[in-house]
């Protein structure tokens, strides 16, 4: 039977509604990964144009070691240059424990496979942790180094120091900021429920009726926002670093307005609910884990739509477990 005009139309506001139009998006936009596809095969010893970003999107994830402030920070590496486009030991060196973490073979090499999975749009949060420091704390910008494979736990991680919501704090508020969709807070309200589903937590949205919600007192605070975006860590266009949020008990939670997001697994667009699962955990007080299925896997690819995980959950109660 030939479809009716009815269900050609029920179809199409189907697939209107399913995509959340937060930005207006082009597939014109480039990631700004993009400039690792020139990479591919280049070792230590080369010297080629784009090496010097890849030392910069490594040192903000955690696997180098450049902090802009030496006269505050002792035994900052000087052997290796951030803004020069040289393959040195160093690099090689992150290059590896990069592989490790993302069960790559770690030859230090960039490979097609690492290439590829540096490209995936990800969380803003560094993967690794350096002397115990993390720099995605709130507003802790300082660096140490000899990174520390997430690998090597093989599961989930805390952020520095364990922090955690207090055991009579059971029950977090969050609030959105004005320019929230109603798409947007249903997406991430339903990312809550599962969260209070599989943990001890509850959590309740706060109404603003106000024309601000500045005077608003909540735990968590979400909204959508574009590049820089007065936290000191800037967002960086469609497809890179999709959101970001902090260790309890900051409650920060941001997400990069200019993503293709959609509500629900759709090709070319980012699901909001995964992503919004994914910052929930570092609010809670997860750090990325190295198992591929766990939402606190650090990158998700577009059209891709993941569920809590059981590396997940098991981490959340050994959090809440420790006196």
């Amino acid at each position: 039977m030939a479809p009716t005009i009815f269900q050609a139309f029920s179809k199409i506001i189907f697939l209107l509604t399913i995509l959340l139009i937060v930005p207006e998006f082009s597939n014109a936009n480039q990631s700004p990964f993009q400039f690792l596809e020139n990479l591919k095969g280049y070792h230590k010893g080369d010297k080629v144009e784009g090496i010097h970003e890849l030392k910069q999107y490594l040192n903000k994830f955690g696997y180098l070691n450049y902090n802009h402030d030496h006269s505050k920070v002792q035994n900052v590496q000087t052997n290796s240059d951030e803004k020069d486009d040289h393959f040195d030991d160093i690099l090689e060196s992150a290059i590896k424990t990069y592989q490790l973490n993302y069960h790559l073979k770690p030859t230090g090499v960039l490979d097609p496979n690492t290439i590829s999975t540096m490209m995936l749009p990800r969380c803003g949060v560094s993967d690794i942790m350096i002397n115990g420091a993390t720099r995605m704390r709130a507003g802790q910008k300082k660096m140490h180094h000899h990174p520390k494979s997430m690998h090597a736990v093989s599961h989930y991680q805390f952020f520095s120091g364990s922090p955690k919501w207090p055991f009579d704090k059971s029950n977090l508020t969050y609030i959105f900021s004005a320019n929230t969709s109603a798409n947007a807070t249903r997406a991430i309200a339903r990312a809550f429920d599962k969260w209070a589903a599989s943990t001890h937590f509850t959590f309740t949205e706060i109404q603003d009726n106000s024309s601000t919600s500045s005077n608003v007192t909540a735990d968590i605070r979400i909204g959508f926002y574009s590049r820089d975006h007065g936290d000191g860590y800037p967002f960086d266009g469609p497809y890179g670093v999709l959101a970001h949020a902090s260790a309890p008990t900051s409650g920060s939670f941001h997400l990069d307005a200019d993503e293709p997001w959609s509500i629900g697994p759709v090709p070319d667009h980012i699901d909001l609910e995964t992503v919004a699962l994914h910052e929930i955990g570092h609010l809670l007080g997860l750090q990325h884990s190295s198992v591929t299925d766990a939402i606190m896997y650090p990158s998700v690819s577009d059209g891709m739509a993941k569920e809590l995980h059981g590396d997940d959950v098991q981490g959340i109660k050994d959090l809440y477990s420790k006196v």
